[in-house]
This record gives C-alpha cells, sequence and structure tokens, in this order.
C-alpha cells in the first residue's frame, strides 16, 4: 500500500518505530515530521512553541500541513496515517478528501490526547475527518471520549516494542558501570514516581533512575537515589534494561495510563519487570509469572526486597515476559498488521 506517514519523528522514538516497521510489511511509505529537525521529542520547545501548546493551537513549526496536502497530490495514497496529529489543521484533512477521496485517514493516539499536555483544539476540531481512531488510552475509548466529540470509529489498541531495538542485549563490564542497576528506572518526571522512588530510598534500596522532564529536582535528594537527569536511546536503552536487576514500570498519571510502551519494552529485552498493577498489565503479562506487579509503595518494597533476594525466579520470570512477548505478537509489526487490516477491511 502507499502510506503518507506524519509523525515526531526526528526522535528515534515509537513513532519513527512504527515507520520503519511499515516499510519492513512492504509498504511504500512517504514520512513527514511535526519534530523540528534534529530536535528529540522531549527536548525542551522555545517559549513560542510552549505558549501556543497552552492555548491549545500548537504551531506548525515543520510545516508539515503543506507537505501533507503535496504528497496527497502526488501519490493518493491508500492511507494517510497520522501520529498524534496536534498540530494537523482540520483544513489538511478536509482538502485531502477533497484531492484523494479514496485515502483513508488513520489517527494512532500513543497519549491520552484530553490531558491537559496534549490537548489541541486542531485535533479536537478535525476529528470528524478522520476514518479511523486507533488510541492506546482506554480511557479514550470506552468511555465514548472521543465519539462524543465526533470520531467515527474508534478502537483501542495496546502499546508495543520494536524488535530491532527491544531484544537481549550482551552486558559486558563496562556496561554494567554505565548503566546497570539493582532497582532501576527510565522514563519522564511525575511526582508519583518520584514519591515512590524516594520511599524504596529512604528504606535502603538504592534506585537508579534515567531520564529527562523534571528530574533536576531529585538531583542530592538522597544518596541512595541517583539521578543521572538525560534520557536513554536505543542501544544504551535496551543495555540499561539488561544491566538492570529489577525494572521499575511506572504509569503516567497525567496520562491516564493503564499500560505503556515501557510495559512491552521491558519484557521483550528479556529482563525482568516490576509495573503498577492494572487490569490491563494483568492481561498482558501473567502475575507472578510472567512479570510482578505492585498496587502500594509498601508493596512495591515488598517485591524489591523478595526478588532481589531470589534471583532463580527473577530470571525465570523475565524469561517467561519475553516468550509472551514473541508468542503473542506484542510487536510494533503485528500491531500494525492488525489496524491496516481493519482500515484496508472496511475499505475493500
Amino acid at each position: 500500500m502507499k502510506i503518507v506517514y506524519v509523525g515526531p519523528l526526528n526522535s528515534e522514538g515509537a513513532a519513527y518505530q512504527r515507520k520503519i516497521a511499515l516499510e519492513e510489511l512492504g509498504h511504500d511509505v512517504t514520512a513527514h515530521s511535526w519534530l523540528s529537525e534534529g530536535m528529540q521529542y522531549y527536548d525542551r520547545p522555545s517559549l513560542l512553541e510552549r505558549v501556543s501548546w497552552k492555548i491549545g493551537f500548537p504551531l506548525d513549526s515543520t510545516k508539515v500541513n503543506n507537505a501533507i496536502l503535496s504528497s496527497i497530490a502526488q501519490k493518493h495514497p491508500d492511507i494517510l496515517w497520522i501520529d498524534k496529529g496536534s498540530t494537523i489543521w482540520p483544513r489538511t484533512l478536509r482538502v485531502t478528501k477533497e484531492l484523494s477521496p479514496t485515502t483513508q485517514i488513520v489517527s494512532y493516539l500513543p497519549d491520552d490526547m484530553l490531558a491537559a499536555p496534549h490537548r489541541s483544539s486542531f485535533f479536537k476540531r478535525g476529528i470528524r475527518y478522520y476514518d479511523y481512531i486507533f488510541t492506546s488510552n482506554s480511557h479514550n475509548w470506552r468511555a465514548n471520549e472521543l465519539p462524543s466529540l465526533g470520531a467515527k470509529r474508534v478502537l483501542f489498541v495496546y502499546f508495543a516494542y520494536d524488535p530491532h531495538l527491544h531484544r537481549p542485549v550482551p552486558v559486558s563490564h563496562d556496561d554494567a558501570e554505565a548503566f546497570g542497576a539493582n532497582v532501576g528506572f527510565i522514563g519522564t518526571y511525575e511526582r508519583e514516581r518520584a514519591d515512590s522512588m524516594l520511599f524504596l530510598a529512604e528504606n535502603g534500596v538504592p534506585v537508579r533512575v534515567w531520564g529527562g522532564g523534571g528530574w533536576d529536582k531529585l538531583l542530592g535528594h538522597h544518596p541512595s537515589l541517583v539521578i543521572e537527569n538525560r534520557p536513554l536511546y536505543e542501544d544504551d536503552y535496551a543495555k540499561a534494561i539488561c544491566a538492570t536487576r529489577i525494572n521499575l514500570g511506572f504509569l503516567r498519571k497525567l496520562n491516564r495510563d493503564q499500560q505503556t510502551f515501557r510495559t512491552f519494552e521491558i519484557p521483550a529485552c528479556g529482563a525482568f519487570m516490576l509495573a503498577e498493577r492494572t487490569d490491563e498489565h494483568l492481561r498482558l503479562f501473567e502475575e507472578g509469572k510472567e512479570a510482578a506487579y505492585f498496587g502500594s509503595n509498601e508493596e512495591l518494597l515488598e517485591k524489591v526486597r523478595y526478588y532481589l533476594d531470589h534471583e532463580d525466579e527473577r530470571r525465570r520470570i523475565a524469561s517467561a515476559g519475553r516468550k509472551r512477548c514473541l508468542d503473542s505478537g506484542y510487536s510494533h509489526h503485528e500491531r500494525l498488521k492488525y489496524m491496516l487490516s481493519v482500515v484496508i477491511g472496511r475499505a475493500a
């Protein structure tokens, strides 16, 4: 199929991984990024960009709307795929249908688009033009939130992992020194996460934290809480997961998450995951056999102490978690196959 793919493609994040997966599945992909060149997804934007997001009218700093219409006019693709279209104007979607009536317009939402950091008047006003919206946020789906704003078809899909990046990697002595930990977390700052990790540190459990977006607030707070204050990407990310005995899986409360990309990436690396207990997590990985879960800081501390003392059990769970990823088709490739089959099946 011919696909025009739009997303935050300057980062080596999940949108870029999905774009590569579509190409590997044999599709003709024309890609456009709504992130400025050289900018990572979590880099701090300019003041003007921050203000525009705050008021709900994010800037089209890459002129991606013009690029989309140019590609539509030239290629008349089967699908216009938009990853989190906060900067995509309703007019762009309307004109797409005028230029190429058979093009299916698809939205993929990895974030809660009704949460404050992601709200966009452009997205809300353009919802009615999407033929399909796939969301990984069950609140947007189950609570009828997107249909109430005019969405035609909303389907829920779980997050996924990239088999090229998220896999068991050898960990050298130098890698263990650079990235390893007994207990570790990789992700952005959120107060609830910080409180939980401080609780561990105050109870004698050393924790190593990687990520940007506010962790500098905790620098020097406790000698057992090591704040690296920088994100990890690609092989460094996989090495850190593989070099860590217990990988914490915190959810983002602001995003109303019930699972995240981390949910799949940690087990896919053949590593042990101790994550927040949710119904979605329990459906994805069996508790005590393919992953471990906690529901409070006290249970988190109890589970950390237990699994640090039971290495063989921890290794068995980590191995079973990876097998579940492979057997259940949790990769980007399998998720995309499903989504495309829905779109093309209906269109046919």
